[in-house]
């Protein structure tokens, strides 16, 4: 029997007074499958051992299945875990670890009909006489699994439990994860750093970031409607595109997003979302462009609500199914180094002072550009030959099919789709579309 997980404003504080994880609320159903999904060190590990009992939580409530659960001891928590490094017993069988949970809970009953069900579940039959060091990583793995299914908890708890595996063995792996838990129905909370992973598994995917929850949802809006720049940047493949830009709105004219050399011009009439850009008048704000959200086509093509820019290739990477374009559009890159930081930098002038950095941040400094020529319509020339010797990387990565022809040094048409384009304010927050339109905060 399944059960609900709700966590109330909960947060894990450490003696010297740093959080490990802070104001954390988050409610999983009965039989969901939840994945928490965030880079290294950001507290999602710590939120899965404090649902476990591993870890004490210094502030806020646990509830399991209603009952307030902060002081339950962890074996009467009715969860079973799956670590990362799998911790089987080295000198049991594998009949022996995935018994032992029952052992432990009835000493005298015979257990051997469940450990061997278990073991025809996740194929691993053949091995039950095997010790861990005569195993793989995928089967120690199985291994762990089973001796977590074998007991039949109410809630699984899985802390990385592929990141050690061979790279060919997780996509298998997670598939067989996915299967087991909607055929046994248990509430499982995930922790991984892999978004492919999250997107893949996950009924819902709560993110995190320096132990604050950014954002709770389907994997799907996720993915379409991200609530700032570091859930953007975080998921997705190729990572999205994120340009600095100042909004341009007008009375008298058409309203535009200047990207530096180019515009990105909306259409009249605005849209609803569109509307809201015109309180950013003269602001700097962050635009986001996926990668299949630009096409590679001349302005004659366009359709209803798509606008024209330029670019010229820089490198062409052929992926087999599919073709990435790295373009130069004469636009600056906004400063996100890494997903690691959610607040984009907006330089105030060349020049930086230097300030020591706080604590746990590391200071990132941008690389040194070099000026650019305009860039210009029309093919190759001296001005695009001179371009490729003067810049210092692209700034927008298309996605086409492998039957389109693209070379290095091209000046191509590009059009985007402003449907799919995304604009942050300088904090990182998305404002449009509506930022009312994302689910899962409180």
């Amino acid at each position: 029997m399944s059960r609900s997980i709700a966590l109330r404003h909960v947060s894990k504080k450490y003696d010297r007074g740093s959080y490990a994880v802070q104001d954390v609320s988050l409610m999983v159903e009965p039989g969901e499958f939840l994945v928490l999904l965030g880079p290294s060190g950001c507290g999602k590990s710590t939120v899965l051992r404090m649902i476990a009992g591993l870890e004490h939580i210094s502030e806020g409530e646990l509830f399991l299945d209603g009952v307030h659960s902060n002081e339950t001891p962890p074996h009467q928590r009715d969860t079973a875990m799956v670590f990362q490094n799998f911790a089987l017993y080295p000198s049991m069988t594998t009949r022996e670890n995935i018994g032992f949970p029952l052992k432990l809970r009835d000493p005298a009953a015979d257990h051997g009909p469940q450990v061997e069900a278990t073991a025809r579940m996740l194929a691993i039959e053949d091995l039950l006489e095997r010790l861990p060091g005569q195993l793989s990583g995928g089967e120690r793995q199985r291994v762990a699994m089973g001796r977590a299914v074998s007991r039949r908890p109410s809630v699984f708890l899985f802390d990385e439990p592929l990141s050690n595996l061979d790279a060919k063995l997780p996509e298998h792996l997670r598939a067989e994860i996915s299967s087991l838990t909607k055929e046994l129905g248990v509430t499982t909370v995930y922790v991984t750093h892999d978004q492919s992973e999250a997107m893949s598994l996950g009924d819902r995917v709560a993110v995190l970031r320096e132990g604050v929850l950014q954002q709770i949802s389907s994997p799907e809006e996720l993915y379409t409607l991200p609530a700032n720049v570091f859930v953007a940047a975080f998921v997705g493949t190729p990572r999205i595109n994120l340009l600095e830009a100042v909004v341009h709105a007008p009375l008298d004219a058409r309203m535009a997003l200047n990207l530096g050399r180019q515009s990105l011009a909306l259409p009249v009439p605005l849209s609803a979302d569109h509307q809201l850009l015109r309180v950013q008048q003269g602001r700097p704000v962050i635009v986001g462009l996926r990668s299949e959200a630009v096409r590679i086509a001349p302005p004659s093509e366009a359709r209803p609500g798509e606008a024209a820019l330029t670019g010229l290739v820089e490198h062409v990477e052929y992926q087999g199914h599919e073709v990435l374009v790295h373009l130069n559009t004469g636009s600056r890159p906004a400063v996100v180094p890494d997903p690691e930081t959610a607040r984009p930098r907006f330089p105030a002038s060349r020049r930086r002072v230097p300030r020591p950095p706080g604590p746990g941040r590391v200071r990132v400094f941008p690389a040194r550009r070099k000026s650019r020529p305009p860039i210009v319509s029309g093919g190759p020339s001296a001005t695009a030959a001179q371009e490729r010797r003067t810049t210092v990387g692209s700034d927008l990565v298309v996605r086409t099919g492998p039957q389109g022809r693209v070379r290095s040094g091209a000046q191509v048409p590009l059009l985007v789709d402003l449907a799919q384009l995304y604009v942050f304010d300088h904090r990182g927050r998305r404002i449009c579309p509506a930022p009312d339109d994302v689910p899962g905060l409180d």
